[in-house]
């Protein structure tokens, strides 16, 4: 009978950590440019803002895209990764080379945060387009009774059953457990959505068109590799970050005040951006242990531009084992 209540609490303790780990994220243009946002492919306001709030993401990654309401600024494609249980926010503007980009701002405990403001437009992440389906939501508690007692012939035995039902996360878990028999558990997904939409379709002359291609083409070709004066070895990344861009990144680092927080959202940054080895040190530099320095060059060094200057991080280190481990893994390291 232990066991079986065991299983059962782990079970439900799995789920509430699972059911408690949503994420908001928030995007805005600098400028005031309208947009429309994009998650994994699926299309999330109906018509373009400048200020857009997801909420109840359940993963801690997603692919982003930007698509503008002016086609001659384009588009903006990148991956994202950020902390779960977070109110994480991301600008769009303009880099020194005249570029649209995403960049990370700050993130919050979600408990603690706003909310929406004027002029915010707030949607319930979805997978399925709101200009596509009609969907209605329902959210239903989870409940768990425990009856037990020690009524006549049924010394020692208890009857438990379980429920549990969201369809943000398409789990609906039914339990009925009379220890000391068997556990019986059925589950299903299923979620309806109700949406009340107006389509706006935005069409363009094919000489804008073919104007906006050439454009993103001509620039493409511009910026394909940055040429860093009086580096001539291996190129790991195409373009590193500006010094602008990584006074940004530096001091949303530092702002965290423990390691682990710093590491958290250092590798988010890192991972959609490019870095010089000599700034890769200075984040390094941010943390206290010598453990969480180490792995923070590893993770960074699928990221950096001239590896070849890789070696110039061994001063980051105190111990001749992390200097060690970290040639190791540039070693065995596959491009």
């Amino acid at each position: 009978m232990k066991r079986t209540l065991l299983v059962i609490f782990l079970t439900i303790s799995g789920l509430t950590v699972l059911l408690a780990q949503k994420t908001n994220l928030i995007f805005f243009t600098e400028n005031g440019e309208r947009f429309t946002l994009i998650l994994n492919g699926v299309k999330q306001n109906v018509q373009p803002q400048t200020n857009v709030k997801i909420t109840d993401l359940i993963a801690p990654s997603y692919k982003v895209k930007v698509i503008f309401e002016d086609t001659k600024l384009g588009e903006v494609d990148k991956n994202l990764i950020f902390g779960q249980g977070t109110e994480t926010t991301f600008v769009i503007k303009k880099n020194n080379k005249n570029e649209y980009v995403i960049r990370y701002m700050n993130e919050v405990p979600l408990a603690q945060a706003a909310t929406a403001v004027s002029g915010q437009d707030v949607v319930v992440y979805t997978t399925t387009s709101p200009d596509e389906s009609n969907t209605s939501v329902t959210h239903t508690k989870t409940t768990t009774t425990i009856n037990g007692g020690n009524t006549p012939g049924n010394e020692g035995n208890v009857s438990m059953g379980i429920n549990i039902n969201d369809p943000d996360l398409g789990v609906n878990i039914n339990m009925n457990v009379n220890a000391p028999g068997t556990v019986s558990t059925s589950s299903n997904s299923s979620s309806t959505t109700t949406y009340t939409t107006t389509t706006t379709t935005t069409s363009s002359s094919t000489e804008d068109n073919d104007h906006t291609q050439h454009q993103h083409q001509n620039q493409s070709n511009a910026h394909t590799a940055y040429v860093m004066p009086g580096y001539n070895g291996t190129v790991g990344c195409p373009w590193p970050v500006s010094p602008q861009d990584f006074g940004e990144i530096k001091q949303s680092i530092s702002s965290k005040s423990f390691d682990d927080s710093k590491l958290t959202i250092a590798k988010q940054v890192i991972s959609t951006n490019c870095l010089l080895s000599s700034q890769v040190k200075e984040i390094m530099l941010l943390f206290s242990f010598e453990d969480t320095r180490l792995e923070l060059a590893k993770y960074a060094y699928g990221y950096t531009f001239d590896i070849g200057n890789y070696y110039k991080l061994n001063d980051a280190f105190t111990f001749e084992t992390s200097i060690d481990e970290l040639n190791q893994y540039i070693n065995s390291y596959k491009r």
